[in-house]
């Protein structure tokens, strides 16, 4: 009975590591977030087209908004509400 009753608990752990760990496997690529946003010309536009930034950084009335990529970053410059030329990068390592 005790090898039964830690069993599932053990089984459901090991699930849900397994599915965080597969987790980051389903980012699109650069080439991919590009194509999603390619017509987007506002900011309401890039957010249908892509969902909210992983990351915004505001300087007045600049943003930037900036997308986590399978490889590498996706950064869409913002001046009030419209959206300036992409650029794509590298993940800044920790």
């Amino acid at each position: 009975m005790t090898a039964t009753r830690f069993r599932r608990p053990l089984l459901a752990a090991v699930a849900l590591a397994a599915t965080l760990g597969l987790a980051g496997c389903f980012e699109d690529s650069k080439a991919e977030i590009v194509k999603k946003a390619e017509r987007a010309a506002t900011k309401d536009e890039l957010r249908a087209a892509l969902g909210e930034p992983d990351t915004l950084n505001k300087a007045g009335p600049l943003e930037e908004w900036v997308y986590d990529a399978s490889d590498g970053v996706v950064r869409f410059p913002i001046l009030g509400d419209r959206v300036g030329p992409v650029v794509t990068g590298e993940k800044v390592k920790n």
